[in-house]
C-alpha cells in the first residue's frame, strides 16, 4: 500500500511540472531568437589556402526592443548577423560588445522591433545544485526547441580585477548542441540564470555535462560594463610563442583576423593568412601583434589588463584610439 502512494504521488508530482514548465516556455518563448552568422575563414587545400565565407547557427533572448544577449564565441568575428523571431520576422543586427572568456555578447538590431517579448534575469548567486532548469534555443538549427534538466554544479574562476579573465558557468545535464548556443536558461519563475555556452564531449555530441554562463557575470560584464566590440581575433602570445615572434616586451596579442568595417578594419589593423601548428595549437600567423592600446602595454598581468578594461569601459565611438603594432619586424602605429 505504501509504494502504491509513493508512486501516485510521483505521477502527481511530474503532471504538476510537466504543466508548470509548459506555461512558463508558452510565456518566455517568443523572447528567444535564432541567430544566423556570416564570417570569413581561411581554408587549406592541397597547399592552397583561401578565404571563405563559413555560415554559423546560434540562438539568443531579447532583453529590450532592441538588444539581445548571446554566446561571445557566436558572434565574436561576425561579418553578417541575422535574427529571426517567433513570428517569423528576420531583421539585421551587429555586435556591441563580447567578453570572450566569459563567452558573453551583446547584439542589438538595426531597426527595434515593436510589441517585443523581453526576459529578466534571476539572481544567480542564489541557485542550488539540483534545482530543475530548462533551456530554449535552436539545436541543429530546431528552432524555439526545449530541453529540460537540473543544476548539476557551479564553476567560479574570477581571477583579478579585470573583466578579462573572469568566469562563472552552470554546469546543467539538460540536452545543449550545436544551435543552443547564446540561448537562454531559464529557473522555474521563468528568469534568466544562464546564457548557454558549450559542452564537454568525446563524441562530439552532447554526453550528459554542459555549462552555461551565469546570469550575474553576464549581468556584470554586459549591464554594467560595454567594452565595445572592436572586431577582431586574437592569440596571446608568452614565453615560447613570444620569443618565436620576437615580441619586444613580456607579450603580445597575435592577430588572427580582423573582421570587414569593424573599427581596428578600418585602422588598418590586419590578420593573418597561413594557417600553422605550435605545441598542438592551431594559429594563423602573418598578420600584425598589438603591443600597446593608448599606451597602455598589452600584458597578461592582472594591473595590464585591468588598465586595458578600464580603456575599453571608457572608450567612446568618437574618442582617439592608437594602437602599437609589430609588423614585419617593425614597430609602427595605427591610429583612429
Amino acid at each position: 500500500m505504501r509504494n502504491k502512494v509513493l508512486l501516485l504521488l510521483f505521477f502527481i508530482a511530474n503532471a504538476g511540472w510537466s504543466q508548470d514548465l509548459s506555461k512558463l516556455y508558452e510565456r518566455v518563448n517568443p523572447a528567444v531568437v535564432v541567430i544566423f552568422t556570416q564570417e570569413a575563414k581561411l581554408e587549406s587545400n592541397a597547399g592552397v589556402t583561401k578565404t571563405i565565407t563559413s555560415e554559423g547557427l546560434g540562438s539568443g533572448f531579447m532583453v529590450s526592443d532592441s538588444e539581445i544577449i548571446t554566446a561571445s564565441h557566436v558572434v565574436d568575428v561576425a561579418e553578417q548577423l541575422k535574427v529571426r523571431f517567433l513570428d517569423g520576422d528576420i531583421r539585421s543586427a551587429k555586435v556591441i560588445s563580447t567578453f570572450k572568456t566569459a563567452d558573453v555578447a551583446l547584439i542589438k538590431l538595426d531597426i527595434p522591433k515593436k510589441y517585443v517579448t523581453t526576459v529578466s534575469f534571476g539572481d544567480s548567486d542564489q541557485i542550488k545544485i539540483g534545482e530543475q532548469v530548462f533551456i530554449v534555443g535552436a539545436p541543429f538549427g530546431y528552432s524555439h526547441s526545449l530541453s529540460s534538466g537540473y543544476i548539476s554544479g557551479i564553476i567560479k574562476n574570477k581571477q583579478g580585477n579585470n573583466p578579462f579573465t573572469q568566469a562563472e558557468f552552470i554546469q546543467t545535464d539538460a540536452a545543449i548542441n550545436t544551435g543552443n548556443s547564446g540561448g537562454p536558461m531559464f529557473n522555474m519563475k521563468g528568469e534568466v540564470i544562464g546564457v548557454v555556452s558549450q559542452i564537454l564531449t568525446k563524441s562530439g555530441g552532447f554526453e550528459g555535462i554542459g555549462f552555461a554562463a551565469t546570469a550575474n557575470i553576464t549581468k556584470n560584464l554586459i549591464a554594467n560594463n560595454r567594452t565595445p566590440w572592436l572586431g577582431f581575433d586574437a592569440y596571446p602570445l608568452i614565453g615560447k610563442t613570444k620569443r618565436l615572434f620576437n615580441v619586444p616586451q613580456n607579450s603580445g596579442l597575435l592577430v588572427q583576423r580582423v573582421v570587414f568595417g569593424s573599427i581596428l578594419h578600418k585602422m588598418g589593423l590586419q590578420g593573418g593568412d597561413t594557417e600553422v601548428v605550435i605545441d598542438r595549437q592551431k594559429l594563423i600567423i602573418g598578420g600584425d601583434i598589438i603591443l600597446a592600446f593608448n599606451e597602455v602595454e598589452f600584458d597578461l598581468t592582472d594591473e595590464s589588463l585591468a588598465k586595458l578594461g578600464k580603456l575599453g569601459k571608457n572608450l567612446k565611438s568618437t574618442d582617439p584610439l592608437e594602437l602599437k603594432i609589430l609588423r614585419n619586424g617593425k614597430i609602427i602605429t595605427l591610429k583612429r
